[in-house]
């Protein structure tokens, strides 16, 4: 991949979807399979009613696992998103944070289902939770996943 997981988590700073809502990466493992994001309620971020905005709760998480797991794949596969949802629990006030952990047992269960050239669509899930630990969302990922044409079995 173009980047270590430093260089992908200081850019990600000035990435402007990020930077507009005030999403931040606070950690990014170099293995890529934890990572850490960050959002402070602030102007730019606030709906209507004063808690967070649920399009910028939505944006924190949402290139997380496609990139993980792009990683952790390698160059032989094709990863994208595919699908997103998310539930909101109760209203975000203050810093909220996700927490993405990627496992090498789920890497190679994936890596196993997308052997034979086809399309496989793995769904990953992550909690947004506030300082007191309560979580304030859920959102769920399908991401696409298949090995590169020259990659498939014959």
């Amino acid at each position: 991949m173009k980047f270590s997981a430093r260089q992908l988590q200081k850019g990600m700073k000035w990435w402007p979807p990020f930077l507009g809502a005030g999403i931040r990466v606070r950690s990014m493992s170099e293995d890529f399979r934890d990572a850490v994001v960050e959002l402070k309620l602030g102007r730019l971020n606030r709906n209507y009613v004063g808690t967070h905005f649920g399009g910028s709760l939505y944006a924190m998480t949402d290139p997380f696992f496609m990139i993980m797991l792009l990683h952790n794949l390698g160059g032989d596969y094709l990863v994208w998103d595919k699908s997103g949802s998310i539930e909101y629990v109760t209203p975000g006030r203050g810093t909220v944070s996700a927490y993405f952990r990627l496992s090498e047992k789920r890497i190679a269960a994936v890596r196993a289902e997308a052997a034979g050239g086809g399309k496989i669509f793995p769904e990953f899930e992550v909690n947004v939770k506030d300082d007191a630990d309560q979580v304030v969302a859920r959102v769920a990922k399908t991401l696409y996943v298949r090995l590169k044409p020259r990659h498939r079995p014959k």
